[in-house]
């Protein structure tokens, strides 16, 4: 079972995992550093436990102890017991869900076992905001798709906003990331995948049509910005569009992939 260990001291050394959480650039460092993520929340803090990842410790206020009490109970990680006044100080936000707790990362998968069985993933490319990459997670494991593949400089699914936006997704949804960004999608063309690239190109067909009847899928889509680079677009089997409304050229990336994922799963 976790020690219980009460902290009143902003200060304390053990508390270094959830400094000034704020900081995006600091925590990505001292995350890359020391293998580590966080967890926000009772629902996120028990989904990553229960995915098999280790605990280096939690902080939590003591009335939060009786939610997560079982998950306590299996872990030797120590729990720090502070007032949410003085968790606030530490992390540099409000913790309004009252519970943190601080993981080790384990190895990425390589992508055959990510792939192994999947009929449909999502690939994304650049996709540089946590929030869009967490969004986009929840949406693929609540439509049902099978795997997420990312291509090396997309944002981490595993920093605290895109957990927390993904509400745990991001530990019972298959994921890793692409060692080869030039080839990705010829690789998976050769894997047997009909690859599908969301962007505007003048061919692009509406996506009910672009995935109509296909076995194996993976939907690609591009950064906020830019959409998807020359390479992808045109390296993509097909590609297909989410026909909109006169004067509005496409949606946000998360609320495209809810989209296509919908369409997608009933083809």
């Amino acid at each position: 079972m976790a020690d219980l260990v009460e902290i009143t001291s902003a200060d304390d050394p053990r508390l270094a995992d959830y400094r000034d959480l704020r900081d995006v650039e600091l925590r990505k460092n001292l995350e890359a550093e020391h293998g580590l993520f966080l967890a926000e929340g009772e629902k996120v803090v028990r989904r990553a436990v229960e995915a098999g990842y280790d605990a280096r410790s939690f902080l939590m206020a003591p009335r939060w102890l009786d939610g997560l009490a079982d998950v306590l109970d299996r872990s030797d990680a120590p729990c720090y017991l502070i007032s949410e006044a003085l968790a606030e100080e530490v992390t540099g936000f409000h913790v309004h869900r009252g519970a943190l707790a601080s993981l080790h990362r384990r190895p990425l998968p390589e992508v055959d076992e990510v792939l192994a069985g999947a009929r449909s993933v999502l690939v994304l490319e650049d996709i540089v905001d946590h929030t869009n990459v967490g969004a986009i997670l929840r949406s693929g494991a609540a439509l049902g798709f099978d795997a997420v593949l990312l291509a090396p400089r997309c944002a981490d699914p595993l920093y605290r906003r895109a957990i927390k936006v993904a509400m745990g997704a991001v530990f019972s949804m298959p994921w890793t990331r692409l060692p080869d960004w030039y080839d990705a999608l010829p690789d998976l063309s050769a894997r047997g995948f009909t690859t599908v690239a969301l962007t505007l190109a003048p061919d692009a067909r509406p996506i009910h049509e672009a995935v109509a009847g296909l076995d194996k899928v993976a939907l690609v889509l591009g950064s906020e910005g830019h959409g998807l680079s020359a390479r992808w677009e045109q390296s993509a089997d097909r590609r297909a569009i989410i026909p909109m409304a006169a004067g509005i050229d496409s949606l946000n990336v998360a609320a495209a992939t809810a989209v296509a994922c919908y369409v997608t799963a009933r083809r």
